[in-house]
């Protein structure tokens, strides 16, 4: 009889001590709108995926690729503002 085994390594990786520090809870903060985009994207790509697509279906999907192109867009240049030095954008 084989007996399973957990490595140890595996089972502490997710300890207490092993949260997300400040600066990492600020960034997803940050890119939770293009988080929360490509969500609709795939919900509306979903929603097509077992039957022909409709008029009204392949309008929410073009809708929900701008909005997340569009969040895309606003994350970038609101962090290449932040990275430039002086502050000019």
């Amino acid at each position: 009889m084989n007996h399973i085994v957990t490595v140890q390594d595996a089972v502490t990786a997710f300890a207490d001590f092993m949260e997300p520090t400040d600066a990492e809870l600020d960034a997803i903060e940050q890119e939770m709108p293009v988080i929360r985009a490509d969500v609709d994207l795939l919900d509306a790509q979903i929603i097509t995926l077992d039957r022909t697509p409709t008029e009204v279906d392949e309008r929410r999907i073009r809708r929900a690729r701008r909005r997340a192109l569009a969040a895309r867009v606003a994350l970038v240049n609101r962090t290449a503002g932040e990275s430039l030095p002086g502050g000019a954008a």
